[in-house]
C-alpha cells in the first residue's frame, strides 16, 4: 500500500498546477492553427482540442507563425472546428514504463493495442525525447552480442551498444532478418519498432516471425502506416524511450527499429506541412537533424547502467544505395549491413552481400583465428564474383589460375553457410566452426 501511495503522490505532483487554453483560428488540412496561448507554448508541447462532442484529439506544436501556433493531430480532426477550445498540457512528454510491459504490444502513445488489458505503469517518468548519455561518461561497446544468424556472427560481428544498420529495398527479407535477430539474441530485452508498417503484417511479424518466446522478453510498438504523421515519428521516440528504461535497470537491450526511413518520411511531411523549404528529395533540413537525435540514443550507457545495441532498417528507395536517408544513416551508426535484391532473386536468404556490409567493431572483437578466417573467405568470394561472368559464359579455362579455381570449387559451400532458415539458430562459436569447415581450415588447431 505504502509503494502505491507514493505512486499517486508522485502522479498527483506531475499534475499541471493550472489548466491554459486558447482556441482554434485555423485548420488547413491536417495544420491547425491555435490563438490566446500567451507565452505557455513551445515547440513539441503536446495540445488537446476538445470539439462539441467531448473526444479529446492530441496535437502537438510543429511550429510557430505570425504570432498563432501550428498543430499537427496524432488522430483524425473530425467535429473540430473554427473556435475550438485547445488545452495545453503542461508537462513535458513521457511515458511511465514498467517491467509488465514485456510481452506486451502498445502503439506510438504507449497505448495497449493487443486486447491484454491495461499497462501497469511504473513510477519513473521517461521523456520522450530524451538527451543522449554524455560523450565523455559512456562506457565503450562491450563484447560481441550473439545474434543467431550466421552472416552477421561471423562477417558482421555486433558488439553490446553498436549501432547497425540494415539498408534493403522492398522485399529483400529485412523484416524477417531483424525477426530472427530478436527471436535468437542473447540480449536481455527486446525492444522493437514497426514504423509505418502494413497493418496485415504485424500480427504475422508478433505470431510467426517473433514467436511467443521472442514476444515474452519483448516490447512491440506499432504504427501503422495510415496513421498521422505525427503518430509515425512518436512510435520511434517511444521504442528509443522504452530502451532507455531498461537499460537504465542495468540490462543489455536490443533495440530493433523497421524502418528509419517511414520514420525520415513522417519527418518530412511533419516539416513541409509547418513550411520548412524542401532540400534533398524533398526532405525539409530538420528531417537529417532528427535522424542524428534518434539514432545517438542507442549505444551504451553510463557507467553502471547497460546498453543499447541499436539495429535500424533503412528502406533503399529504388534500390538506390545512395539515395539521402540512406546516406545520411551510414554516416551516423557504426556498420551497415547491405541486403541486395540479386541475392534475394537466386533465393539465398538472408540476401546478405558480405563484401559490401561493414562493421567498425571488426577487427578488434574477433580472435586472429577468427579474423584469419574471414579474410580468407572474403578472398575466396572476391575472386570469384570477378571472374563470375567469364565463369558463367564458360570463357574461364579450368588450369589457369589455381586461385580460381579454388574458388570455383569453395564458393557454391561458402554461399550454402550464407543462406539459413528463419528457424534456424546458430551461435556465434557454431557459425565459425562452420564456416572454417567451409574453406577447409583447421580451427581451433593452434
Amino acid at each position: 500500500m505504502k509503494r502505491l501511495a507514493g505512486q499517486i503522490e508522485d502522479f498527483v505532483d506531475k499534475l499541471p498546477k493550472r489548466e491554459v487554453y486558447g482556441s482554434v483560428t485555423k485548420i488547413l488540412g491536417l495544420l491547425v492553427e491555435i490563438a490566446g496561448f500567451g507565452d505557455d507554448l513551445a515547440i513539441g508541447d503536446l495540445v488537446f482540442l476538445r470539439p462539441k462532442n467531448g473526444r479529446n484529439v492530441p496535437c502537438e506544436v510543429v511550429g510557430f507563425r505570425d504570432e498563432q501556433a501550428l498543430l499537427m493531430p496524432f488522430g483524425t480532426l473530425e467535429g473540430v472546428g473554427l473556435g475550438c477550445k485547445a488545452f495545453i498540457q503542461a508537462r513535458e512528454p513521457s511515458i511511465l514504463p514498467s517491467e509488465a510491459w514485456l510481452g506486451r504490444v502498445i502503439n506510438g502513445m504507449a497505448e495497449p493495442i493487443d486486447g491484454k488489458g491495461n499497462l501497469f505503469h511504473g513510477p519513473v517518468a521517461v521523456p520522450l525525447r530524451n538527451k543522449p548519455p554524455p560523450p565523455h561518461s559512456r562506457q565503450r561497446m562491450g563484447a560481441q552480442l550473439d545474434l543467431g544468424v550466421r552472416a552477421v556472427n561471423t562477417f558482421l560481428a555486433t558488439c553490446q551498444g553498436q549501432r547497425m544498420g540494415i539498408f534493403s529495398g522492398s522485399g529483400v527479407g529485412k523484416s524477417v532478418l531483424l525477426s530472427m535477430m530478436a527471436r535468437y539474441t542473447n540480449a536481455d530485452v527486446s525492444v522493437i519498432g514497426l514504423i509505418g508498417e502494413r497493418g496485415r503484417e504485424v500480427q504475422e511479424f508478433l505470431e510467426d516471425d517473433l514467436g511467443a518466446d521472442g514476444l515474452a522478453r519483448s516490447v512491440v510498438v506499432v504504427a501503422t502506416g495510415d496513421e498521422p504523421a505525427l503518430m509515425r515519428r512518436q512510435a520511434a521516440y517511444t521504442t528509443l524511450a522504452l530502451a532507455e528504461y531498461f537499460r537504465d535497470q542495468g540490462k543489455n537491450v536490443l533495440c530493433l527499429m523497421d524502418s528509419l526511413t517511414r520514420f525520415a518520411m513522417a519527418q518530412r511531411e511533419i516539416g513541409l506541412s509547418a513550411g520548412e523549404p524542401p532540400t534533398s528529395k524533398g526532405y525539409p533540413p530538420t528531417t537529417f537533424g532528427e535522424l542524428a537525435r534518434l539514432l545517438e540514443r542507442a549505444g551504451p550507457g553510463e557507467q553502471g547502467a547497460g546498453n543499447i545495441t541499436g539495429l535500424f532498417s533503412v528502406l533503399v528507395e529504388g534500390d538506390d544505395h545512395n539515395e539521402p536517408i540512406s546516406d545520411a544513416v551510414r554516416g551516423i551508426v557504426d556498420g551497415h549491413i547491405v541486403m541486395e535484391r540479386k541475392i534475394a532473386d537466386r533465393g539465398r536468404y538472408p540476401a546478405i552481400n558480405i563484401l559490401k556490409s561493414v562493421s567498425r567493431a571488426l577487427p578488434a572483437v574477433l580472435t586472429d583465428e577468427q579474423n584469419t578466417i574471414l579474410r580468407q573467405t572474403k578472398k575466396i568470394v572476391t575472386i570469384y564474383e570477378d571472374m563470375e561472368e567469364l565463369i558463367r559464359l564458360g570463357a574461364y579455362r579450368h588450369g589457369s589460375d589455381p586461385a580460381v579455381d579454388e574458388a570455383i570449387s569453395i564458393y557454391p559451400q561458402i554461399e550454402e553457410f550464407l543462406a539459413q532458415n528463419k528457424d534456424d539458430n546458430t551461435s556465434i562459436e557454431q557459425s565459425f566452426i562452420k564456416l572454417a569447415h567451409t574453406i577447409g581450415y583447421p580451427y581451433g588447431a593452434l
